[in-house]
């Protein structure tokens, strides 16, 4: 009896545990298409909404703006003149130039009219010495006036004929005479200075 028993127990139980088993399957089923379907109805749903805004977006790009408000009430401004004002500005004179005098004209110089102690013969040749030869053979005599410059030392720096004595050697035989001539330098005021005088130079013919 008791073996009989046991084996209806196990057959029992067998059954329920499928049945069990089942009706897990069933819930899990179940639960895996409802997750199933509200996720995609889910994202269904956020993709209608995005769309939705985007559209309403590019509507409102779209659309033209609104005409502009009649104004009704319009002010009129009054312009108000303001009073003009006079300014004085002072104006600076023109700046004075004073003339500066003329300068100072220089003193004159006045120049003290020393006079001029003359050239002095110290040495004069004999115009024998001088007189040419042809001159004497041919009775040739006269007076030759030598112009001379007497420098600072005494000496003749130039002689020139000033008159002739009417023969041309006689002439040149007075340059020669004049040059060797030795005299004192003029002087103005103690100073030696240069002078130009006329020196007299005659030839004589004597008997002999």
């Amino acid at each position: 009896m008791s073996s009989y028993y046991y084996r209806q127990d196990s057959g029992i139980f067998s059954k329920r545990m499928i049945i069990f088993a089942a009706i897990v399957v069933f819930h899990v089923l179940i639960i895996w298409a409802f997750i199933v379907g509200f996720t995609n109805s889910g994202r269904a749903l956020i993709q209608t909404i995005l769309q939705t805004n985007i559209i309403q977006q590019q509507k409102e790009t779209v659309l033209p703006p609104p005409p502009p408000q009649a104004k009704l009430n319009v002010q009129v401004q009054n312009t108000v003149v303001t009073p003009e004002f006079a300014i004085n500005i002072p104006v600076a004179p023109p700046p004075i130039h004073v003339a500066k005098p003329p300068p100072a004209a220089p003193k004159p110089i006045i120049h003290v009219n020393v006079p001029i102690v003359p050239v002095k013969v110290t040495f004069s040749p004999d115009p024998q010495d001088y007189y040419p030869e042809s001159s004497r053979r041919n009775n040739e005599e006269g007076r030759v006036m030598v112009h001379i410059c007497v420098d600072v030392r005494g000496r003749v720096a130039t002689a020139d004929v000033q008159a002739s004595s009417g023969h041309t050697m006689l002439d040149q035989a007075g340059v020669q005479l004049a040059k060797a001539t030795r005299f004192k330098p003029a002087t103005r005021a103690g100073k030696p200075v240069e002078q130009c005088t006329l020196l007299p130079v005659k030839f004589v013919l004597t008997g002999g």
